[in-house]
């Protein structure tokens, strides 16, 4: 079990899961609170690093293609504090996360872990039903259709257009941007038969926000949304080579008799560290 707690969340890893816990510092953002738990299971993980600054640094997580319906609409554009496989690490705590990273790695490698797009999602995306508010609107999802109410920010056309509902059997996609600089933060809809996109401001199937609000939760109503939709089935990695499951299990025993003996005192953490690397080594050659 290796685990790391500090003022922004707590990760906990078992070699089978992730848990990630949002911490109740007052500074934890927003979408990490509405989302709250998130359970990862390890074939869903492609890797993880600790990324050191001159504060301490973040532990970070990269899931697979596919694996996440939240990873999949960001597509990296979610900003550290919001995203919730980011763990701000401060300066007394770098061992813990860099040890927290090489036990991850370890596992990860130990098991073969895939790093290829997943066929189905391992993730299922935030619970329904579910509103956010940015900008010029709200909306809601729950799970069925999906609903435009428009704010005092909205332009005219928006107003004259009224809220918006739209079946899921109608969408065909969802696409969520980060405002930037004096653009606009965008979460759109793309409805199946309907024309080119028009600006985010005037979009009927757009909430948008500039600089007078932020995101809030929009891109967790996108995920929520695209977990819910057909979705193309991407090409998977090749199987492994005969055999390869033999010295897989027998690696795998070996590693688990180690870890008795370490936990035992038998071995101490310098030889239990090289006889681990030992049979990673193994696995890796074989």
């Amino acid at each position: 079990m290796a685990e790391i707690a500090v003022p922004d969340g707590s990760w906990t890893f078992n070699g089978e899961i992730l848990r990630i816990v949002p911490g109740s510092d007052k500074n934890v953002h927003d979408l990490r609170r509405t989302l709250g738990e998130v359970l990862v299971p390890r074939d869903a993980i492609a890797g993880v690093a600790f990324e050191p600054a001159r504060k301490g640094g973040h532990l970070r997580l990269r899931l697979r293609k596919g694996a996440d319906p939240l990873s999949d609409v960001v597509a990296g554009a979610l900003g550290a504090p919001a995203d919730p496989y980011r763990l701000a690490v401060p300066k007394n705590r770098v061992g813990a996360a860099e040890y927290f990273a090489d036990e991850v790695r370890d596992t990860l490698t130990v098991y073969q872990t895939p790093t290829g797009p997943c066929e189905d999602y391992l993730l299922p995306g935030p619970d329904v039903p579910i509103t956010a508010t940015a900008g010029d609107g709200t909306v809601f999802f729950d799970g069925e259709s999906v609903r435009l109410e428009w704010t005092g920010f909205a332009d005219d056309k928006k107003e004259k257009a009224g809220p918006q509902e739209y079946p899921l059997s109608d969408i065909s996609g969802v696409e969520w941007k980060p405002q930037a600089g004096m653009g606009y933060g965008t979460l759109r809809f793309r409805i199946k038969g309907e024309g080119p996109a028009k600006p985010p401001q005037k979009d009927k199937r757009c909430v948008s926000w500039g600089v007078q609000r932020y995101g809030g939760a929009t891109a967790l109503v996108a995920a929520a949304v695209l977990a819910r939709l057909p979705r193309h089935v991407p090409e998977l990695p090749p199987a492994p080579p005969p055999g390869a499951d033999d010295v897989h299990d027998a690696v795998l025993r070996r590693l688990a008799e180690l870890g008795e003996l370490h936990r035992s005192g038998v071995l101490t953490d310098e030889e239990f560290a090289l006889a681990k690397q030992a049979m990673i080594r193994r696995l890796q050659q074989s």
